[in-house]
């Protein structure tokens, strides 16, 4: 496997010193004027859960609910109050192996060899919780006028659907998963992108990834028509544009919007405008095209890896009411209209902060935020309780075919392919697990004294 490459980030320094002076007497200098913000911890500090007022004993028995033989999680952790709490780590046990090998064929050996050793500096992947980075690199462009407003026509940007009725659809159309342009599947027949044919393919927002270009069909796509049964939609009930239809094509072309924007590349905006000034060591993976945004597409919609400790500042930093430049600059507002979400938007979900009832209704509508990807990616933000909990499950980066993160899947030969490979399903044994996050995320809660 590639070594990691580490980014030499700066650091911010959160504080103003007025100091007076001058004349022909000295006068005493004016006070510390303290930072309206708190800081964000560069590096978190560790404490007790029972400084921290919570239970080891019922934390420790969330995390072994989380770590159980079936769960296949590889990291956890819990963050209150801008400290970190508790956090474990492990690689694949016994039963997961056995599992895996009798549905994918994949040797118990190669299988441990991926993702047996696993620790607290081991990278996992976010799947489509990268969607909520990109949402809010879309606010921080917003706030810095390089977006005049996410209400704006999205084709000031995309100017490919300037001369037609796309024209329609803005920026936060695509960032609510409103657009109502086609969804796209891959079909293994035409070796490229196309609508998708039904709900199974377009239920995890198309499968983009068999394509070796990610971006540009999904830039040409069409409105979908409207007022009739679209069977990627459902088999029973009319589809009418500006109804929810998650799309990764939507957080691509979020993509491509902020390339057009700012003039960077994903990657590179996010390292200057975000990553930077919360401590982050971040890769994106790329589509495998040559050319494309940078030697390739960014995947937006996909594939940021790091680790559990630098996912969890991003949570913490959502927590605090965002990024900010000293105290001139400040996210809050976009922040505030995450935190205020209902059900989906902004590249956000709610989600259920303990099990569902028999109606599957979430008891006294307890919702907090959470970012939310393939296999098991979570990052759960409660506003109300000043906590953060990170989930992601089992994770190498699978490159066979370059040392590049840059996507290359090959229908049913992952030996010739470069892969996002998480399980269970990322590996194609499409099972359920013994981990719910609201079950993990409840335990937790109760931890609280």
């Amino acid at each position: 496997m590639e070594s990691f490459k580490k980014l030499l980030y700066l650091y911010l320094i959160f504080f103003l010193v007025s100091c007076g002076g001058g004349g022909s007497s000295p006068l005493a200098p004016d006070p510390v004027v303290p930072n309206q913000y708190p800081t964000h911890p560069l590096v978190w500090d560790v404490v007790t859960p029972e400084s921290a007022g919570m239970s080891s004993s019922k934390l420790d028995q969330a995390f072994d609910y989380a770590f159980q033989d079936g769960a296949y999680t590889q990291a956890a952790i819990v963050i209150k109050d801008g400290e970190l709490v508790y956090e474990r780590y492990r690689g694949i046990l016994a039963g997961e192996k056995n599992t895996l090998r009798n549905i994918t064929g994949i040797s118990e050996s190669r299988l441990e060899d991926l993702y047996g050793n696993k620790t607290i500096n081991s990278y996992v992947t976010s799947w489509s919780s990268s969607k909520s980075f990109v949402s809010f690199l879309i606010g921080i462009a917003e706030e810095n006028q390089l977006i005049a407003s996410i209400n704006d026509p999205a084709s000031i940007f995309i100017q490919e659907w300037a001369n037609d009725e796309r024209s329609s659809i803005t920026i936060k159309n695509l960032l609510d998963m409103r657009s109502g342009l086609d969804p796209m599947c891959f079909d293994n027949n035409l070796n490229d992108l196309y609508t998708c044919k039904n709900t199974s393919d377009s239920s995890s927002g198309g499968n983009l990834v068999f394509s070796d270009d990610q971006l540009t069909k999904c830039i040409d796509r069409n409105f979908a028509e409207s007022g009739v049964i679209q069977p990627w939609y459902s088999d029973t009930v009319i589809y009418n544009r500006g109804d929810f239809k998650y799309s990764n094509c939507d957080t691509q072309v979020l993509g491509e919007i902020l390339l057009r924007a700012t003039g960077q590349d994903l990657q590179t905006y996010a390292d200057y405008q975000l990553f930077s000034k919360i401590g982050i060591n971040a890769t994106w993976w790329k589509d495998f095209v040559d050319a494309g945004q940078s030697n390739g597409n960014y995947l937006a919609y996909c594939c940021l890896d790091s680790t559990a400790r630098d996912y969890a500042k991003f949570g913490h930093m959502l927590l605090l009411g965002g990024v900010w430049e000293g105290d001139k600059v400040s996210y809050r507002n976009y922040v505030d209209s995450i935190a205020s979400l209902n059900s989906y938007g902004l590249q956000f979900w709610n989600l259920c902060s303990r099990p569902l009832d028999e109606n599957n209704n979430c008891p006294n509508g307890d919702w907090i935020t959470s970012t939310i990807g393939y296999d098991g990616q979570y990052i759960m933000i409660d506003f109300n309780r000043n906590i953060v909990v990170v989930r992601s499950s089992l994770y190498e980066p699978v490159l066979n075919i370059s040392n590049e993160r840059k996507m290359k899947l090959v229908s049913n030969d992952l030996t010739q392919s470069n892969w996002v490979s998480t399980v269970p399903n990322g590996v194609g044994a499409f099972i359920p697990t013994s981990f719910s996050p609201n079950q993990f995320f409840y335990m937790i809660t109760e931890a609280i004294e």
